[in-house]
């Protein structure tokens, strides 16, 4: 029996939460460090399925089947395409950097009895996240992937409300407020998506007799299952909400605001840059593949959704006094991107909607972070609280404007290649969707370059006096994010071999052909 690789990526980390859970409450650095190896090792096993992943070969590798509860048709099964592999490698390598950059974020205040561990629960909550998220990208059970989707609200929650700015920790029962009503609104609009997905999942079971992808597929191709209209349509919107929720769509968007600005730095990028592309993961994986006629007839709507997230995101962002709320309604334009690249149906749209994903959480990581070191120095997160930060701290101004342009997709840098993609593949069956979405990209020039003026130029406001530049702690969590940046940007090839195989299975399923372009004969 060969190697389980894709259960060992999932389990490493599910066993080393437990594992630094039950690390002793004096051993706070001990704790660090198990979770920081383990998600080391993921970061090994998830290099592993890249280089064993053969771009060309079957649709779904590594692939694993188990019986599980056998009354009801559920099976463990686990399998990856091109898009999944890139996500999970994705998620493994952040993880490491969301440790690191949050190293000193759950230690607890010296008023707090020798019992209290919030450091070790801290780590083990992210490594809990992350064992859910690399399991739902390996998932080929619609019942498995479901209980995956709505397990990984509790870590976030708890996440969400327990660890944030610590304001309230000095007294500041208001942010403890604060933070408690953003992670019980996050709770909630998922959990309510989440119950309407439940009511599709068991539908399709009612319809299909079966939760796996691959038994579903093949009925459809043999002509055995033969979906009704109307069915087809309610199933797919049970689906899409829920994935709409997550990932997050206008104008199922407010959530994540509250979440992120609430949020410690490195949680934020676990909300953004990891957990929700889980809903846009699965438009692909599930929504197009089971339901190919629904989303073709939901598409105009989910199309005009993702324009709306797409300006209303960057307009709000625009707006922001607040760096992690900016940057938030920044993440909502980029999911309008990744959502209408997704249903473009073009093999363009598609490939750039999931280079998107994985180049704006590279992006995003590596502007959040940063913005939270800069936070946890002055202690706001106010924009109008800074000025001059670049005349005292070269280093960490250089690279929040790294960060910033690649939010803006600057040319030469990762996410320009993938918002190329998906403006190209939009526009050459949706032009006028196409036009209106390129609004998008004059909007993200104008918050990132005002956010940074704002902050980093002008005269040295006297509270950024003697801020301190960028620890080693932190250029090591930095530095790599932004030559990778840089590296996808110049040299993206190795991603799009891996990627567009996947997008093409996704276009059969659909039954869909890239347009062919109108070329006018000379007169």
């Amino acid at each position: 029996m060969s190697f389980p690789l894709l259960t060992a990526t999932a389990a490493l980390p599910a066993v080393g939460a437990i594992a630094t859970a039950a690390v002793p409450a004096e051993r706070r650095t001990a704790a660090k460090w198990l979770a920081l190896l383990v998600s080391l090792g993921t970061l090994v096993l998830g290099a592993i399925q890249l280089v064993r992943f053969e771009p060309g070969g079957d649709r779904y590798q590594l692939t694993e089947s188990h019986a599980w509860i056998q009354d009801f048709g559920v099976r463990y099964e686990l399998g990856v395409d091109g898009i999944g592999v890139a996500l999970i490698a994705l998620t493994a390598l952040l993880i490491p950097f969301i440790i690191v950059a949050g190293w000193h974020d759950a230690d607890p205040l010296e008023t707090h009895s020798s019992r209290w561990r919030p450091t070790q629960g801290f780590f083990a909550l992210i490594l809990a996240v992350e064992a859910m998220v690399v399991l739902s990208f390996e998932a080929t059970d619609v019942f498995l992937f479901y209980i995956l989707f709505e397990a990984m609200l509790i870590p976030m929650y708890f996440l969400i409300g327990g660890f944030g700015d610590r304001a309230h920790e000095h007294g500041d029962e208001a942010a403890a407020t604060q933070r408690s009503y953003a992670a019980v609104k996050f709770l909630l609009y998922n959990l309510v998506g989440g119950l309407l997905m439940l009511a599709a999942v068991i539908g399709l079971y009612v319809v299909a007799g079966t939760f796996s992808l691959d038994e579903i597929a093949a009925a459809r191709a043999n002509g055995s299952l033969d979906m009704a209209t109307n069915t087809e349509r309610l199933l797919f919107l049970g689906f899409f909400f829920a994935f709409a929720v997550k990932a997050p769509l206008w104008p199922l968007h407010t959530w994540l605001p509250n979440a992120m600005g609430e949020a410690t730095a490195p949680v934020a990028v676990l909300i953004t840059a990891v957990v929700d592309k889980v809903g846009t993961f699965a438009m692909l994986r599930f929504c197009l593949q089971l339901f190919p006629e629904a989303s073709k007839w939901a598409t105009p709507v989910i199309l005009v959704l993702a324009v709306i997230s797409i300006i209303y995101g960057a307009l709000l962002a625009v707006g922001q006094r607040d760096i992690k709320r900016l940057v938030a309604y920044a993440s909502i334009s980029h999911f309008g991107f990744i959502v209408m690249g997704i249903f473009a149906m073009t093999t363009q749209g598609q490939s750039g909607a999931t280079l998107y994903m994985v180049n704006h959480g590279i992006s995003t990581a590596a502007l959040m972070l940063v913005a939270g070191f800069l936070i946890s120095r002055r202690g706001s997160r106010l924009i109008a609280d800074y000025g001059g930060v670049q005349k005292v701290a070269p280093l960490l101004a250089g690279t929040f404007l790294v960060g910033g342009l690649a939010t803006l997709s600057l040319p030469g840098l990762a996410p320009f290649v993938s918002e190329f993609l998906v403006l190209v593949g939009t526009f050459s069956r949706y032009p006028a969707i196409g036009v209106i979405a390129t609004l998008g990209i004059v909007l993200a020039a104008l918050y990132v370059l005002v956010l940074y003026q704002r902050t980093m130029t002008g005269p040295v406001k006297a509270e950024v006096q003697g801020m301190p530049d960028l620890k080693v702690r932190e250029l090591l969590v930095v530095a790599p994010l932004i030559a990778l940046l840089v590296f996808l940007g110049v040299y993206p090839k190795p991603l799009t071999d891996i990627v567009n195989p996947a997008v093409q299975h996704t276009m059969s399923d659909v039954h869909k052909k890239d347009p062919k372009p109108v070329v006018e004969a000379a007169q």
